[in-house]
């Protein structure tokens, strides 16, 4: 334990490096996506993740928008646990057959206005997994998807920026049933 706690002393913090955008970048991209969530919504902007069947990777880059440098709810945008809450559906992953129905479920039960993000590869075509006996394919062969954020994870800045470009399309639909 000893020699344990001296090199500890010795040894440099292993820590990630922050990301490359700057402080400035990152807070004027959510400022700028919650004046069109207000502007769009009435409100901030809340989202409903749902995991359709990932390896996980795209949460883990989803979730760091909560981190202390992100931050995004100190602008408005949050997470909500129900769909009946939410504006927006994050789904990852590729879709599952055991989650088909889920997904369906979670979308109907998303009152209007909503929109659909199939967030990473494996959601936009099923990824590295298509073609799986156990997987349906991307978000879109069960939802219609109205934005897909490509990437493998996708780092948090590019879902910022996903987001922002989701709200301020004026074509896109807002009442879909």
């Amino acid at each position: 334990m000893r020699k344990l706690l001296f090199e500890s002393l010795i040894r440099p913090v292993l820590t990630e490096r922050p990301p490359l955008a700057r402080d400035s970048a990152v807070e004027e991209l959510a400022r700028a996506l919650n004046g069109s969530a207000r502007k769009r919504l009435g409100r901030s902007l809340a989202i409903r993740a749902v995991d359709a069947g990932s390896c996980n990777g795209c949460e883990l880059e989803m979730h760091a928008l909560n981190n202390a440098f992100y931050d995004v709810e100190r602008f408005g945008i949050r997470f909500v646990a129900s769909p009946r809450h939410a504006d927006i559906l994050l789904v990852t992953g590729p879709v599952t057959k055991n989650m088909r129905e889920a997904l369906k479920r979670t979308y109907d039960a998303t009152p209007n206005p909503k929109w659909v993000v199939a967030l990473g590869d494996c959601a936009g075509n099923g990824g590295c997994f298509a073609g799986s006996y156990a997987v349906v394919g991307g978000v879109s062969e069960v939802l219609p998807v109205d934005l897909h954020i490509p990437g493998c994870p996708p780092p948090p800045i590019e879902i910022l920026k996903g987001l922002l470009a989701l709200l301020e399309d004026s074509r896109t639909a807002v009442s879909r049933g």
